[in-house]
This record gives C-alpha cells, structure tokens and sequence, in this order.
C-alpha cells in the first residue's frame, strides 16, 4: 500500500503513527512460508492489504494477448515502459475503480505458468539514502507493478529480474517489497531507493512474517540466493550509508530503511505477533529492536495457519487491539483490511490446477478464505462487483458487513458468532477443493478451464451465501447485545 491508496484511508488515524521520511503512513503485512516449512510442499506467499474502511476490491481474469506492441503509460504518475508482445494470461485483485487505460493496483495473482506475484509490502528510507538516490517521480509505484510484470514473469527468480531491470532503468517512486514465487521458490525483494535494491530467496524450511519496514539484512552479491541492482555495495560506500561490510557485502536494511522509534510501535509487533504464533517456542519480547528475518515453525504450516497470523490483532495477549490494547502497538489485522491473499503453487497435483488464491474479502479476521484456481476463463461475477457504497450483492459488502455488526461488541460477536461459522465454511471449501481436484485430474482443455472456472463460482456463492445468513443472525444478536448493556446502565 502506497501514499496513493494512503489518501483513501479513513480509520487508520486512529493508530496515531506517523512514519519516517518518503511516504506517508503505510499498511499492509506479509507472511512467506518456504515449501518445506509447508503441510504439503506448497509454497505460499501471503499478504493483508490495508486500504480504507469502505473501499471493494474486485477479482479479475486477464486473457493472454500476442502479437501487441504495448506501451505501459500510467495515469497515476506518468510511469511509462515498453511491454513485450505477448502476455500470459493472470489473476489479480484491482480497485473497484477500473477504466480502461487507468491504473488498476492489481496486487496480486498468478498467471499461466504458475508464477504469483504480491505488490506491495510498503516501506520507509531513511534520510541519506534518499538524499544518495532519490525516488523518481515518474519511476515505477505499486499501481502498476502486477501488470507490467507478472504477465510476463516465468520464474519467481526471472520476475525479480524484469521488475528490478525497470526499476534500474526507470527508477522507483518509492520504498516497496515485492514477493515473487513459483512451485519451486520463492523470491522476496526490496526497492530502497530511486535505482537500488536486493532480493533475497526464503530458505525452503522457513518463513518470514514483514511489515512495512525494510528487513533484508547481510546480502552477499556472489552467493546464489541473493540478487541486488547493479554495483550495491559501491553505491553504499560510496554515499557512505550504514550497512557496508565490504566490495560485495551490505546490509540492506540499514543502509535504506529504519529502525525508529515509529518502527517499534508501527512495525517490529507485527514481527513479534507473527512468530510467536509459528513458533511459540521462541520467547521474545515485543519491545525487541531486532527480530530474524526467517525463522523455522515449531509444526508445518497450513492455509490455515497462515490465515490465522494475517487475522491477528494480538489475539489472546495483554496487546489485543480488541481488548486493552496495552501499548497501542499495530496488529497485523487493522480496520483498513480491504482483501487479504495466499497464493498457493501445489507440487502434488497437475501444473493446470497447482495455482490457488485464496481470497478473503475485508477483513480477515471476520471473512473467510475462499480458495481459487487460477486456470480460469473468468472469475466469479460476486467478485467482480462492489464500490465505495454498500450493496447487497459483491462478495466485498458481505464480508465487510460482517466486520461492521460485530466491531462495536469485537471479540464477544466474533467467538460467539463468526468463528464458529468460519470453520465450518473453511472445512467445506477444503473439502470441495479436495472433491474438484479429484474430477478435474480427468479433463484437459477448455473442458478443465471450464470446470475449474464453475467451480470458483460455486465455491463462492456458497461462502457468500453462509455469510449473508450469519450477517442476519449478527443483526440479531448485535441489537440483543445492545439492549444488554443498556440494562445494565439504567
């Protein structure tokens, strides 16, 4: 989440932060799990993204074209790029605000080979390296990352490589981290600066939990699981920032980003929030000024696993932001959830169906994740609605209804009432998804496209259906609430 999408955020004021020096408040929070720290052997790449109160997100197909000499023009900040000739076909999850030719904030998907992408995970520069390379104005920002690189991306490793030739030739508008995978890897990168950057592959048997805080720490541009912009370690000798080891070692992180005052309220919880869910047989401190990077789960890592970090607002601890909310520290779940995302790449079934995305609309604490294959010829037509005003039918206002009715009573409705329903729905869309990989390892072709496509739309109309059924018994059971305090007050 960028300074654009920034101007739309209404509840995030509440949090009273305010954060370092080149974009304004940021949001969102990223969770990878390497293949072999996962349940089946999937990687996944997951991330919130935090927007508004009330904005819809939309869950679109795009079709691959050939034959088209494209160039990508931006109408956010006049970002402009050659694009190849032919695209692969992808998913992604823009703003409900689409016209043609207009920035999309597509987010996140995954396209045709089976390559997802999440941009972005918003971050900060410090002062120097700002000053030592400044964003460019007309570099390239988050609105437009997914559309001029994932239809084009082969590789996790080959994505890094497209975005980071752009951001080396056209520069950068600001502090992001973007994450890459493929069946195989996955790849997680940070822009620091108007031209610079590194990227870092997540060890196979670990995971990272990222705020919107520069975390890349010691990369060694002649080892194979690093890669960084041309000349790193010069640049940063150079313009003498803090981080230089010497001719092909730095520490990313503290030659660009922060580690503040703001960080320690804003940023590093959510650390701490995440890898004590993962791996509580670590003890730390909250109040820690450095966490690892990537850390071994004390159990494999589920899809409901990872759902539970990105729902978190310091459940069942002193810090809950549903409770006392001691410190005021940020949650990884905020008020500003707008979707929240797992891309999933399966090894054990066919390369047409190892893509899902799960998707939970609005918040992911009071949503549910519905899973999607990605080999699609559309996306289902709940998803594909949905503004700024609410409405009766976008899957988006019946999950963030959700949120509303039970906000002013929080934990008390969502114990009683929505967790009780998430799990029962989780277990039937695991269960459906399990049935369909079964009859789908029979098809080929259009016959599969088409089966996979009716079976995202079933899938979610049943979720939305459950939910609109919970958003009535909510009503309900909110006004009794209501009346229950009252009481006690006369």
């Amino acid at each position: 989440m960028t300074a654009n999408h920034f101007r739309y955020l209404v509840g995030f004021a509440a949090f009273g932060f305010v954060m370092g020096t080149v974009s304004s408040a940021s949001a969102c929070t990223t969770v990878l799990v390497g293949k072999n720290a996962s349940t089946d052997g999937s990687t996944m790449i997951a991330r919130n993204e935090d927007v508004d109160t009330s904005w819809a997100k939309h869950y679109v197909y795009h079709p691959a074209t050939s034959g088209t000499n494209t160039q990508y023009r931006s109408t956010d900040n006049g970002f402009t790029v050659d694009l190849p000739t032919n695209a692969q076909s992808y998913t992604s999850t823009p703003d409900w605000q689409q016209k043609k030719g207009q920035d999309q904030f597509g987010e996140d998907g995954i396209n045709s080979s089976n390559v997802a992408m999440s941009a972005t995970e918003s971050g900060t520069t410090n002062k120097q390296a700002q000053k030592a390379d400044p964003f460019v104005k007309k570099g390239i920002s988050e609105p437009s990352m997914v559309d001029v690189v994932l239809p084009y991306a082969t590789s996790a490793k080959d994505g890094v490589k497209q975005l980071g030739h752009i951001v080396e030739t056209k520069g950068s508008a600001e502090n992001n981290g973007v994450i890459f995978s493929d069946k195989n890897s996955i790849w997680y990168m940070e822009i620091g600066s108007g031209h610079h950057w590194a990227a870092v592959r997540v060890p196979n048997n670990k995971y990272a939990v990222i705020p919107n805080q520069n975390v890349i720490g010691n990369v060694d541009t002649k080892k194979s699981n690093f890669m960084t912009s041309k000349n790193l370690p010069k640049f940063v000798k150079n313009h003498h920032l803090n981080g230089y080891v010497n001719s092909h070692q730095v520490n990313f992180a503290q030659a660009f980003g922060t580690n503040n005052k703001e960080d320690a309220t804003y940023n590093r919880p959510r650390i701490w929030d995440g890898q004590r869910i993962l791996t509580p047989s670590k003890k730390q401190s909250i109040t820690q000024k450095h966490y690892a990077m990537f850390m071994k789960p004390d159990h494999k890592i589920s899809v409901q696993k990872v759902q539970q970090v990105l729902g978190s607002h310091f459940n069942n601890t002193k810090y809950d932001s549903n409770g006392k909310w001691v410190g005021g520290y940020r949650p990884i779940n905020v008020p500003t959830d707008v979707e929240s995302h797992i891309l999933q790449i399966r090894p054990n079934v066919p390369k047409e169906m190892a893509g899902v995305q799960w998707l939970a609309m609005a918040s992911p604490a009071t949503s549910v994740y519905v899973p999607f294959y990605t080999n699609v010829n559309s996306t289902p037509n709940n998803y594909q609605k949905g503004t700024d005003k609410p409405d009766s039918e976008s899957a988006y206002w019946t999950y963030k209804m959700t949120k509303v009715l039970t906000d002013p009573y929080k934990n008390k409705l969502v114990n009683k009432d929505v967790v009780p329903v998430q799990k029962k729905t989780t277990s039937h869309l695991k269960t459906s998804l399990k049935n369909n990989d079964q009859q789908a390892k029979n098809l080929t072709g259009d016959e599969l496209t088409n089966f996979l496509t009716q079976c995202n739309q079933q899938n979610a109309d049943y979720a939305q259906n459950v939910f609109q059924k919970l958003n009535n018994k909510l009503i309900v059971d909110s006004t009794r609430q209501t009346k229950i305090v009252q009481d006690k007050n006369l």
